[in-house]
């Protein structure tokens, strides 16, 4: 079975060549819930749209035996950073709740492992490193790099990927097979741009035939 060829910029390989997907290599979807999806109390314009490429790349994973994990708010009670962000003051993702839930057609290969952030109640819980065991997770399975697709840019997906880079983990951002909210105009933009001047590699397939191995 061929490897999909990308970008490597954080080994340092010869000019001109490209990285393969690796045995250390793990896939991260990043809160791909209905509240966040058309009709959900906190839609995201474009959460729809990415919905498609998320899905190759858990393809993709699947295909080569690899480790995909996907985040999830998982809440005891209604959020206030979403309040004070202007949105509607109604529950986001409690628990147990229809808006907590995966997107329909979101294809999660069996196996997959679930991270549930905020089961504490912690309101500061947007990184799925943050209050989780993640981190034990993919030391476990001996993951160096770290793919992260999912919403929202300029939140959740954020707080994620700084964590990661923390962690001293190499992180490639798909940039295409993310969605930011934007409430204030660039939002996403800005933290693109900030993902990538802390070290991550910000990258994106326009075509899906692209990921598919040779």
């Amino acid at each position: 079975m061929g490897l999909m060829k990308i970008p490597d910029l954080h080994f340092a390989p010869p000019e001109g060549s490209q990285g393969l997907l690796r045995a250390t290599d793990a896939l991260l979807v990043v809160d791909m819930q209905r509240a966040y999806f058309p009709g959900g109390d906190f839609a995201v314009a474009g959460s729809a749209g990415v919905l498609p490429l998320v899905n190759t790349w858990l393809a993709l994973f699947r295909q080569h035996g690899l480790p995909v994990y996907v985040s999830r708010g998982w809440y005891p009670q209604a959020q206030p950073m979403f309040i004070e962000q202007g949105d509607t003051g109604s529950a986001c993702c409690v628990a147990g709740t229809a808006g907590a839930g995966f997107a329909p057609g979101l294809h999660l290969p069996s196996g997959t492992g679930i991270v549930s952030k905020g089961c504490s109640g912690d309101r500061a819980s947007m990184s799925a490193f943050h209050g989780t065991d993640l981190p034990r997770r993919l030391r476990a399975c001996r993951v160096r790099r770290l793919f992260v697709v999912g919403l929202t840019t300029e939140g959740s997906v954020l707080r994620t990927v700084l964590d990661a880079l923390a962690m001293g983990l190499c992180v490639v951002v798909l940039e295409d097979a993310t969605a930011a909210r934007d409430l204030q105009r660039g939002d996403g933009a800005r933290a693109l741009a900030e993902m990538r001047a802390r070290g991550a590699l910000v990258t994106a397939w326009s075509d899906e035939s692209a990921l598919l191995p040779d």
